[in-house]
This record gives C-alpha cells, sequence and structure tokens, in this order.
C-alpha cells in the first residue's frame, strides 16, 4: 500500500500519485473533459441483441452503444454464491468472477427494446464502446453491497482464518435480506460500529438508485461514482499511508470534509501543499510519468526492456545492453531476467497496461534458472491489485500474461497515435520515397508527348534527389529526353509527392 498519496488538482484535470518508499507506484488522470464511467449505473435500452456473439448492445446515452456479454446478465433464478469461492473476493476481483453464463442464452434473456439497468465494469477503450453488467455492485469504505444475493464474501488478502470468521459473523448479523456483501480489505479489524455504518450509507445509495430509476426516462444516469479524489480516499487512504498532500486549497477542503465525515481517524493526514513548486516534481512524479511513456526502460545493471503497446497485445522485450556481467554468460542472461522481471511488474501498474501481455525473457539454457525467473514474476505480480494470469515460461523464453483492464493504460489515456506515422511508429525512409519517385517518373516518361515533369516532394526528399540520388534523375533524363524540375515543399509529408507532366 502507498505511503502517500500526492493529489494535484487543477481546473481542467485532477492527477493522484500513489507512493510507496517515494517510489511511484500507480498514477490516476481525472479530467473535467473526459471524465470515466467504471461504476456508474445507468438505466437503459436493448438496442441490438446478437445471438451469434451471445451479447446485446445497450443505449445507455454515450456516444457509443455499450457491450453486455451474456455472461454479465444477471439471471434472477440464480444467485451470486456459485460464482464465489470462500477464498473471497477484493473489489477489483468482483466482475471477473461474474463470467459463468446464465441457463440461457442471449436472446432467451434478453429482447430488443427492453429497459435494463447496467453497471459499467469496464471504460470505452480505443474503438471500443463502455463494457456493462446488470450485476450492481455499490463499494462503500470496507464493504461492496450487491441486491439480490444471500453471501457473504471476504477480501482474499484477509489471511488470518480466525479474523476472517469474525468479519463474517459480523456482517451476517447486519445483513439485509436478499442482500449480499464483499468485506474489503479495509474492513480488517474493524468493529460491529464500523460496518453498520457503512452498510446504512450504502443501503441509501440503493433506496435513492431505486426511486431515480422509477421515475426517469430511458436513458438515464441512475449513479454517478464518486469522483477520482473521493475514490483514492475511499478505496486507498488507509492506516497505512502517512499522508495524503493536495496542492488544491478547495480540493483540500472538501477532502477533510469527506475525511471527517467518513474515516475521521485519518482526518489529521491530510495535508494542504504550500511550497511554490509543483507539487509533482517536487515529489518527482512527473519524471516518472515522463519515463512510464517512453519506449525503452533502461535497468539499473545496464540492461533495458522494451514496451510496444498494440491493440490486440503488449510485447515486453528484455536486453542486456551495456550489461556483460562479470562470470559466465548464463549468469549474466539471469542476472538481468531477474532484474527486468522487477522492472516489469513496476512499470504494469505504473502504465496500468492490462490485457495480453508476452514477455521475451533472454533464453535461459539451464531449467532451474527459468523456475527462478518464474518465481521471481509470481512473487511481484503478488502485490498488484489488479488480476493476473500467467502460463509457464517456454523454451524459447517467453511467457504469456494477462492482467486485467478496466481503464485506458497511462499511454493511451495521456497521448495519441502520431498524426506524421498515423501511429505506425515508423515512416518511409527519404531514399525509398527517391526511389519511388524515380519509379513514378519512368511511368509517366512512358507515351509521354510532354517534355518536362515537375516534381514536389519534402524538402528531405528533394535535397537527396540533389544530391546522393542525382544520377538516377539524370539517367532518366537522357534515356527519355525529357527535363525533371525538383520543388521542394516543407510543408509536404515525407512519404507525399506529386509527379506532373507540363
Amino acid at each position: 500500500m502507498a505511503s502517500r498519496i500526492i493529489v494535484n488538482a487543477g481546473r481542467e484535470e485532477t492527477r493522484v500519485a500513489l507512493l510507496d518508499n517515494s517510489l511511484v507506484t500507480e498514477i490516476y488522470i481525472d479530467r473535467m473533459k473526459d471524465r470515466g464511467i467504471a461504476g456508474n449505473v445507468y438505466k437503459g435500452r436493448i438496442m441490438k441483441v446478437l445471438p451469434g456473439m451471445q451479447a446485446a448492445f445497450v443505449d445507455i446515452g454515450l456516444e457509443k452503444s455499450a457491450f453486455l456479454y451474456v455472461g454479465d446478465v444477471f439471471d434472477s433464478t440464480s444467485e451470486y454464491a456459485p460464482m464465489m469461492d470462500d477464498e473471497g473476493l477484493e473489489l477489483e476481483e468482483v466482475e471477473t468472477k461474474r463470467k459463468r453464463p446464465p441457463a440461457g442464452s442471449i436472446e432467451d434473456l434478453l429482447q430488443e427494446g427492453q429497459e435494463i439497468i447496467v453497471q459499467v465494469s469496464k471504460e470505452p477503450i480505443s474503438t471500443k464502446g463502455a463494457r456493462v453488467t446488470t450485476y450492481v455492485s455499490l463499494p462503500g469504505r470496507y464493504l461492496v453491497m450487491m441486491a439480490g444475493v444471500n453471501h457473504i464474501g471476504v477480501s482474499r488478502r484477509i489471511e488470518n482464518g480466525e479474523e476472517r470468521n469474525r468479519l463474517r459473523g459480523i456482517v451476517s448479523t447486519l445483513r439485509k435480506p436478499n442482500t449480499g456483501y464483499i468485506i474489503r480489505t479495509a474492513g480488517e479489524r474493524k468493529s460491529e460500529e464500523d460496518f453498520r455504518s457503512d452498510i446504512d450509507f450504502l443501503d441509501r445509495l440503493w433506496n435513492t438508485l431505486q426511486k431515480k430509476r422509477e421515475r426517469t426516462a430511458v436513458p438515464a444516469l441512475l449513479h454517478n461514482e464518486l469522483d477520482l479524489v473521493f475514490r483514492v480516499i475511499r478505496d486507498s487512504f488507509t492506516n497505512d499511508v502517512e499522508r495524503m498532500i493536495i496542492d488544491s486549497e478547495e480540493e483540500y477542503q472538501r477532502a477533510k470534509e469527506f475525511v471527517d465525515s467518513y474515516i475521521p481517524g485519518l482526518s489529521k493526514r491530510v495535508k494542504l501543499y504550500e511550497h511554490d513548486e509543483p507539487i509533482f516534481d517536487h515529489y518527482g512524479v512527473e519524471i516518472e510519468i515522463s519515463r512510464a511513456l517512453g519506449r525503452k526502460v533502461w535497468l539499473k545493471s545496464g540492461g533495458y526492456i522494451i514496451i510496444d503497446q498494440t491493440e490486440a497485445l503488449t510485447t515486453i522485450d528484455v536486453n542486456t545492453g551495456r550489461y556483460v556481467g562479470s562470470r559466465t554468460l548464463e549468469d549474466t542472461i539471469l542476472k538481468t531476467n531477474l532484474e527486468a522481471v522487477r522492472e516489469i511488474g513496476y512499470q504494469l501498474r505504473l502504465r496500468n497496461i492490462g490485457g495480453i501481455i508476452i514477455l521475451d525473457f533472454i533464453d535461459m539454457e539451464r531449467e532451474d534458472n527459468r523456475r527462478k525467473v518464474y518465481s521471481a514474476l509470481q512473487e511481484v505480480l503478488s502485490h498488484d491489485k489488479a488480476k493476473t494470469t500467467i502460463s509457464h515460461i517456454s523454451p524459447l523464453g517467453l511467457i504469456e500474461m494477462t492482467r486485467k483492464r478496466v481503464r485506458e493504460s497511462l499511454g493511451r489515456a495521456l497521448c495519441e497515435p502520431c498524426p506524421y506515422c498515423e501511429g505506425r511508429g515508423y515512416v518511409k525512409s527519404s531514399r525509398t520515397i527517391c526511389y519511388e519517385v524515380l519509379r513514378e517518373l519512368r511511368r509517366a516518361f512512358t507515351g509521354a508527348d510532354e517534355k518536362k515533369a515537375l516534381v514536389t516532394v519534402n524538402s528531405v526528399v528533394a535535397d537527396m534527389l540533389y544530391e546522393e540520388e542525382r544520377h538516377g534523375v539524370e539517367d532518366l533524363e537522357k534515356e527519355f529526353e525529357k527535363k525533371v524540375v525538383i520543388k521542394a515543399d516543407p510543408n509536404l509529408h515525407q512519404e507525399q509527392y506529386e509527379v506532373v507532366m507540363v
């Protein structure tokens, strides 16, 4: 858990960094014009049912229809209990457990035009609309409430058996009929009064949502998730956090009031930042954000990793770089791979990379070294709040893994595809364009009556045609007895050119 929470609150956007021993571990960004919707509850309408995909599209009032998979449709004839193991769940794991398809197919459960209550489980990402579920869950400080459920779960991060039984007993006595709860990690060692207060708050929230559902027309927002600062207070501001430091007087007062009423015991830990230096500069967060947007990340030994994100997956390649080791090649490779494991775990959290991830470690000959790397990766990922699954390391040194993705990665949130290379990450070289121009001139000269060709190209390409590739131009002029005029246009894209016979 972070030892400090740093809040940079501006008019346009709010940024929050979680620091553990001065190391930035997580970054959250909330922009006024692009506020996240995960956790919001909507009254929507089924627009289209797709039997072939066992899914439906739901109009919830956004630009793109939301996607509802059959496994996310609550069947009133069943309960959550079969989907919840005795180990219990943490808030981030609730959605993962709801993937058991109900007894019927999508066309048996939903019809076009039907009104439905859904909650956003995943933000719209790239070209995809929001992912929604009909299993509505409302998170509190110590509990997650789920209506229509008769089951109590306990976070798996609460490991003590006696404490788990104590917590389950408390909530069982307080639980109202047809309502289920998951006891969150923050609920460990809390009293009955703490849980009673949380349950009362969640009940009021649920009743307000129900009343709003009855009087609003489709589509409608029924419940808006807390803003970023309040979410961080609810989910991350625990006894392990030394301080929460905020650089805005207004946001500081809001947070102070929220903490006073919600978790008064931690009120004194909320501090106002009063230095002239920007808060993210003071705590080194800006530097970490810049690093998190880079493709190459150097390791302390001199090795490095390369992180490439695509639409389908993310690849992370490990290289020895400048590190040459001091003993054998196998020892050098093992040390680099183990160091890369720690950095990979850190970068996955910092960049919030999710989905399918391929880790390409340097190939190791010894099986025991492969096991060491695999075990080290398991240990690192065990501290990640996002759910991860990993496969065993292959003979080629590859590990396939997945990490739960709920929101955009940091890179996708802060960046956009390069308009120059159109997101490819590269452009054709100036020499390649020169040769394309020469081939185009040959096509234009063949059978043409005109005696001159006007070639308009980017300035860099023009310089190469004038200098290094001038012999190719001269040979064409001699072969076809025509004149070539080259015009440089610095505003042209390097790959663009025009050949006109005049």
